[in-house]
């Protein structure tokens, strides 16, 4: 007994402490608002949520991990596993070397030139001063977000890519590509100034990864096998529906860090109708998509209604902040639907994309940012009194859209091209019917097992 109070004192005294460090304003942007000091006890909670907000986004890496590996092919789990580990690991040393610079540093239209290293004095970063979380909690914050891009793209060009190259072109894509369109559109660029809006990053994250990945398959070509000599799909079934599943299931959870706290503060009542929002579109997108599913396809596919409830994800990031949960609910069903006819076109053009990432990232991105134009609860067409300012936020709303489109599609198949060109981009026939584990890694996530693939 004696023993068991001298643990929880200990336990009581360390809780003390940091209690006492967090009042400190040691942080430093730096307990600001806009320059105006706040109370104390703000300045902490926002800098509490902002850091575990950044905590369930990274633990979506994991819920990629597994989405990935699950509709792939057990001979390049592996690798998919690697991918998505040395990303992050990689895309974290480029985003605080330059990346995070480039995005919210002071600059021009088209990029920040200040803040590399990511220094502690917010004046490098005049773009976040409307937070009040320290220089560091907002890197940290933004860094899950870049690596979030980035890791979008394996899952489309998985099963075919040279590991070597996905290194390559991981540290392009959270470096440079990406904080570009995060500089545009949330660092005080060119889109920023024109009024579009963006909460949590339909288009600035989904859909820049969806594109970049879009370029990296047709770059790449499809997989061996995907298609018959009438240029008809074949399925390749995924190894493992039950993980994918689990993957979703990670990313759902993850969202509710991904959108409610990108209000980067601890405002209760804004944070509360986010999560509503977040999680009422997903729900309405998994429903949609399997209804769609059923219907065009003759039964509910469980791929297209796990791949639905990422895309009422995906749509919903930009309006969260900005509409009513009923609104929530129409684009969330809208994105389920789009999602199943995305990728049949997709398939119908050659487009091999194993996981569904460019639709789900890269259409439903789209989609859901141009939503906001008809959906929002004061700029909106439906709620708007001014019509002609209504149609307005629609257009650059649209054209914010189709910039990203452009930029993505332009870099993309520089970077891939020069890829291929110098490094090498795609692995042998002969490496890809093996697969990639033993290939590139030397390793099988299944030893035990005798792992082989129908033909």
């Amino acid at each position: 007994m004696k023993k068991l109070l001298m643990s929880c004192s200990r336990v009581w005294v360390a809780v003390l402490v940091f209690t006492l460090l967090l009042s400190v304003n040691a942080f430093a942007l730096n307990g600001k608002v806009d320059g105006e000091e706040i109370d104390s006890s703000k300045y902490i909670a926002d800098t509490l949520w902002v850091l575990i907000a950044a905590f369930l986004v990274f633990f979506m890496q994991a819920g990629f991990a597994m989405v990935e590996a699950g509709f792939t092919r057990a001979k390049n789990a592996v690798n998919i596993l690697m991918k998505n580990l040395i990303d992050f690991s990689m895309g974290s040393i480029a985003y605080w070397a330059i990346g995070f610079a480039i995005m919210f540093g002071a600059g021009g239209w088209f990029m920040g030139f200040s803040g590399w290293f990511v220094p502690s004095e917010t004046d490098a970063f005049s773009s976040l001063e409307w937070s009040s979380v320290p220089t560091h909690a907002a890197w940290l914050f933004q860094l899950v977000f870049a690596a979030t891009a980035a890791t979008i793209v394996s899952g489309a060009m998985a099963e075919r890519t040279r590991f070597r190259s996905y290194l390559v072109y991981s540290v392009f894509i959270t470096g440079i590509i990406y904080p570009i369109v995060g500089h545009w559109i949330w660092g005080g660029g060119w889109l920023s100034n024109l009024g579009m809006l963006d909460f949590a990053g339909s288009t600035v994250v989904h859909s820049t990864g969806g594109w970049l990945a879009l370029m990296g398959a047709i770059v790449l070509g499809a997989r061996t096998g995907k298609f018959n000599g009438n240029g008809r799909p074949r399925v390749i079934a995924g190894h493992n529906l039950p993980l994918a599943a689990l993957g979703v299931f990670i990313l759902w959870l993850g969202w509710f860090g991904f959108n409610p706290g990108s209000q980067m503060a601890a405002d209760a009542s804004a944070i509360a109708l986010i999560a509503v929002t977040t999680n009422i579109a997903a729900a309405a997108g998994a429903i949609a998509s399997m209804i769609t599913a059923w219907v065009r396809l003759g039964k509910p596919d469980a791929g297209m209604a796990l791949n639905g409830a990422l895309a009422g994800l995906v749509a919903i990031t930009a309006p969260c902040a900005f509409v009513e949960p009923w609104a929530a609910v129409v684009i969330g069903a809208i994105a389920g639907v789009v999602v199943v006819f995305s990728v049949l076109l997709l398939e119908s053009l050659k487009v091999d994309d194993p996981v569904g990432a460019i639709s789900v990232h890269g259409t439903c991105g789209a989609l859901g940012t141009i939503l906001l134009g008809v959906f929002h609860n004061e700029q909106g067409l439906l709620y708007a009194v001014d019509k002609g300012a209504a149609f307005k936020f629609l257009g650059v709303q649209a054209l914010g859209v189709i910039a990203v489109l452009v930029w993505c599609v332009i870099t993309g198949y520089i970077l891939f091209s020069t890829i291929k060109v110098v490094v090498g981009l795609r692995v042998s026939q002969e490496e890809e019917m093996e697969g990639l584990d033993l290939r590139e890694h030397g390793a099988s996530a299944y030893p035990d097992f005798s792992v082989s693939s129908m033909r």
